[in-house]
């Protein structure tokens, strides 16, 4: 996701967020969990995260724009990169925002996203199968058309739910986002229609639990776990204590289902592990005294929610920036 340049007011904005946000927000990871960091040079806009099932300990992702049809496989216990796959029979990728795991074995790669907020009439999906051997390959992809049924929009999230292999993308909209479900099966021979049947929050990223009983979202400032029945995510979703992130492109759960992996761009980008909760805290749990050394919550979502209203008060002032660039750009 490309940021437009933003008014000195707007960056003074969010360096202040940043200098009052509490340090329990700052999150740097869970002692003992694979958080790792992206090494190679060529992934400088991660916007995607896939566990491999075939490889252990292996993730795939990809660039957000500029780069190529290029997927890399990168080994949590290095940081390194093991693969980068090369796809054929597509056409050029656009703006690939996310990348998920079906139960067929097979890799899907997003091409979804639109940072003019929906003039594209149709995005793109292409899967190809997961390598068996961790090497540098060329491999044959194929290529769907995807269009949804209330208008094109923009989109970073992309999830193959791992029991029915249907495929959902979540829309990325400051106050109206939706999750769209996708045909039974996707076709090459015509545009696939996806239909919106949910409203969600701002999603950058999303992802299965390894049963499909759960579907994580998440956001720049949030991320919030929902059973997932009958097709639907239910009620409002638990809070994940989800690290912070500036660039908070991604996420996905380890084979297990026991640990949620949350990536960002940039250079040397750092995946984040996020142990699962066994169980939803009860009220008098929540509420025992913290740990010595812990910071006190005064509230159920602690200093994150704290943190997260003032980034989003700072972001606020970031988007009204844009929107007056993009006004004086037509109006020159």
């Amino acid at each position: 996701m490309r940021m437009l340049p933003l008014s000195s007011a707007a960056v003074a904005a969010v360096a202040t967020a940043l200098a009052v946000l509490p340090s329990a927000a700052v999150a740097s990871g869970t002692p003992g969990a694979s958080s790792f960091t992206i090494t190679d040079p060529r992934i400088k806009e991660s916007s995607g995260l896939a566990a491999s099932r075939i490889h252990p300990g292996v993730y795939w992702t990809h660039n957000d724009s500029d780069d190529g049809p290029y997927v890399y496989a990168v080994d949590s216990a290095t940081g390194k990169t093991v693969a980068r796959v090369t796809l054929t029979g597509i056409g050029k990728p656009r703006d690939v925002e996310a990348i998920s795991l079906g139960p067929d074995g097979q890799l899907y790669l997003g091409d979804i996203g639109d940072n003019l907020n929906g003039t594209w009439d149709h995005v793109w999906i292409y899967r190809f199968e997961e390598p068996k051997e961790l090497a540098d390959v060329t491999v044959q992809a194929t290529q769907f058309t995807v269009r949804y049924a209330d208008g094109p929009r923009n989109a970073e999230a992309l999830m193959v739910h791992p029991v029915t292999g249907r495929v959902y993308i979540a829309s990325k909209d400051e106050s109206k986002g939706g999750l769209y479900e996708g045909p039974a099966e996707l076709s090459t021979g015509s545009s696939n229609v996806f239909r919106r049947v949910a409203d969600v929050p701002w999603v950058t990223d999303g992802a299965f639990s390894p049963d499909g009983a759960r579907l994580t979202l998440r956001g720049y400032f949030m991320a919030r776990t929902y059973p997932f029945k009958d097709g639907r995510p239910e009620g409002e979703g638990e809070r994940v204590d989800a690290p912070w992130q500036g660039q908070a492109e991604s996420v996905t759960y380890t084979p297990d289902g026991r640990t949620l992996m949350f990536g960002s761009e940039g250079v040397n980008s750092r995946v984040v592990a996020v142990p699962v909760p066994s169980a939803t805290p009860s009220p008098s749990a929540s509420a025992a005294p913290a740990a010595p050394g812990a910071p006190a919550a005064a509230e159920p979502h602690g200093s994150f929610t704290k943190g997260a209203a003032v980034l989003a008060v700072a972001f606020a002032l970031v988007f009204a920036a844009k929107r007056l660039l993009r006004r004086r750009g037509r109006s020159d």
